[in-house]
This record gives structure tokens, sequence and C-alpha cells, in this order.
């Protein structure tokens, strides 16, 4: 029997993960679940790849970093899948900071560096290693590895990168380093599968969700990106500003008495399509209300969408290929829609009932440019990473 690798995909209050067989080939998922923290007691459900549960509990208090339930997790994979061998487990890290550009094993010293990264990413870079931390308590010899979503943008040319402020800042890591690079990888990756001759081609993907940028793309390589030091600049996102006059922060400050605590609660949790709407920061409570702040909330984002989707296009001297990813970017057809036509002077044209459908290939009849619905799988990645590292250790030693 083969072995296995477990991947950890840790959001603000659940995480997701996947148990992967290592293949000769790409490495193929067993199960799949979700450790839910929404609720006062945590829940842990596993599915088989269709969807099908296969186990759920909960624990009978509130586990802040979720020790009971990755047991619990371990405890089902070797029940179910004893016959197979753990070899690792890959975690998404957030933000890799100007040192980590690829996969890396997770040391006590490359933990302590991620670690002091966390004013960087605070909503995200803490609930990242603190799975880390648990294994390494409940399974000390079980190898960990750090998969970055800064790593796919390390390569952003100077222009991109650098902010206009003195540049001592910048030699202490004060730079535009861009997210959700483990999607990207997946969506370029599947994108050159299904349209080979697009991967030369001045691509935008857009990754739409409760967190949401965009990445500039050509021959699979990032270009440029919207987010920058930290996951809050660019679009207009669940609950976070994105692009916002750096002003009005210090308005805030001197004129509303806010403090930098304030501020930073303020533009994490309760901006974005929250703050806008008064409502929601769920698209689908946004998109089936009546209420006019809703409307108005929807309409931000999509011009702000499209606005930095033509940005990137002048990063790339034009756009060939627009791509949506992303839970609003994948099951959203009425942002795609209005995306399209805020876009219809860069070529774009979305064909409505591929639209509706959902179809893979949604460009409409003289589109000069080619339109995508492709899903991410960010555990995927990972876990081609982690079976990368593995053999590339077998092989040395």
């Amino acid at each position: 029997m083969s072995d296995t690798v477990l991947v950890l995909n840790a959001g603000s209050s659940s995480i997701k993960f996947g148990l992967f067989e290592i293949s000769a080939t790409d490495p193929s998922l067993l199960c799949k679940g979700l450790l839910d923290e929404h609720e006062a007691k945590p829940r842990l459900v596993v599915r088989n790849p269709a969807g099908e549960d296969l186990f759920e509990t909960r624990t009978e208090a509130a586990d802040a970093d979720g020790g009971h339930l990755f047991a619990d997790v371990l405890a089902f994979i070797e029940e179910r899948f004893g016959e197979r061998s753990l070899r690792a487990v890959g975690h998404r890290i957030v933000h890799g900071g100007p040192d980590y550009s690829g996969p890396v094993a997770l040391t006590d010293d490359v933990i302590a560096k991620l670690e002091a990264l966390t004013p960087l990413a605070p909503l995200h870079q803490p609930r990242c290693l603190a799975p880390v931390r648990t294994f390494t308590a409940i399974r000390p010899a079980l190898p960990q590895i750090a998969c970055f979503d800064t790593a796919f943008h390390h390569g952003l040319a100077p222009p991109v990168r650098r902010f206009a402020i003195p540049r001592r800042y910048e030699a202490r890591g004060v730079r535009r380093y861009g997210f959700h690079g483990l999607s990207f990888e997946y969506v370029a990756g599947r994108l050159a599968e299904i349209a080979p001759d697009v991967v030369a081609k001045r691509t935008v993907i857009a990754h739409l969700g409760n967190g949401a940028s965009l990445c500039a793309l050509r021959d699979g390589r990032s270009i440029d990106t919207t987010m920058g030091l930290t996951p809050l600049d660019g679009l207009v996102m669940g609950t976070r500003s994105g692009t916002i006059d750096p002003g009005v922060l210090l308005y805030l400050q001197q004129h509303e008495n806010m403090s930098v605590e304030d501020v930073q609660h303020l533009l994490y949790h309760e901006s974005g399509l929250f703050g806008v709407s008064g409502l929601s920061a769920d698209m689908r409570t946004l998109l089936a209300s009546s209420e006019v702040a809703a409307r108005e909330a929807v309409d931000l984002f999509v011009f702000r969408a499209a606005q930095q989707v033509a940005m990137m296009a002048t990063t790339l001297g034009g756009l060939d290929c627009l791509v949506f990813t992303g839970g609003i970017g994948e099951h959203a057809k009425e942002i795609r829609g209005a995306i399209g036509e805020r876009l219809a002077w860069l070529g774009v044209r979305i064909d409505a009932a591929a639209n509706d459908e959902a179809r893979e290939r949604i460009g409409g009849r003289g589109s000069a440019v080619e339109v995508f619905i492709i899903p991410t799988n960010e555990e995927q990645v990972i876990a081609r990473h982690c079976v990368a590292m593995l053999r590339t250790k077998t092989q040395v030693s």
C-alpha cells in the first residue's frame, strides 16, 4: 500500500483538511474534512471524495487550538487507512515573508521566523501556525511542511513590489508580497491543461471569495497581484476593506480617537461587504436581499474587481484571458456577469447561458478575451509540494 500525507488549510474560523495517497503520478484524495469552530462545541466532519459522510464528532468544550479534534483526525485516519503510513503533514501558511520562496520543513527555527511575521497577517498567521504546534505536541516525530501563499509571487519585479516610501523600510521587508498563491498556482496549472495555448498569453485570475485578490500571469508566472504587504490590500472582501486612502487611517486615529488596535479591527472585521451593507459579509445573502445597502455593497465589489482587472491588464499590456475562481468566482453568476459587463471595453463578452450553467468556458460570441471558471484546490497543491519534498529527501538520503 502507498503512504499518505495529511494537508491542513487553516481559515479564520475553520480548518479544511485532506488525506492524500502518494502515487506515482498526482497525489489522490482519500478523504476530506472540516474542523468547524463557529459553534461553542467545535465540530469535525470527514467525508469521502464523493462528499459522503464518513465520520463526525464534537468536542465537549471549546478547544482553541483544535488539539482534541486533531487527535480525532489522526485516530480516524489510523482506523480507516491504517495499512498506509502517514509520512507528513502539510500546512498552508499565509505569509512567508522575504525568506521563503518555496515549501520548507517546519523546524523550531522556521516556526519562530514565521511567528515573527504575524504583524503582516494578524488575522491569518496565528491560525495557520496553531495546528503546527498541536501536531508537534501530539506527534513530535511526524514531519511537518509549510507551503506559502506568498511564494507564487516571490519573483515580482521591483516596480510591482515596491512602495514609494524611504528604501530603508524596504530593506526591513516592507514591500508587496501578494497572497492566494496556492490557489493561483493550482488554477494556472489547470488552465495549462485545458487550454495550453493560453499559457503564454496575458491572463488574469480572479480569486473571489471572503478573501479576494487578482493575479496577472504570463507563462504561468505571477507578474502582478492586488494584495500587498498584508492580505488587506486590493479588492473589497467579506469583512476587509481592500485598497483605502492611507489618509483615512490617519483621520480615524487623529479625529475619531481610534487606537491602532481599533483601526486594525475595523479594517479586518467590520469593513468590506459587511461594513458597506450593514447586513452581511456573505455574497449569497447580499444578492438575495432587497435592501438598498446590500445592492450598493455588491456594486462596489463589482466596480473594484473590474477596476483592478484593468489595472492588471495595464501591467500585462493587454488582456487575453480572464479566469474566475474562489467561492464567489465559482458560484455567483451575477457577479461574473456584472464584472464582464464592466470589462466590455477590454473585449470581454460572457455567454449568458454558459455563465448560468457555470460551464468551464463562458466566453461569449465575439469575445476578444477567453473567459473560464476553474474551481480552485489549494489542498492538492500542498499535497504535491509535500510529496515532492519527501521524494527529494529520500533521494538525498
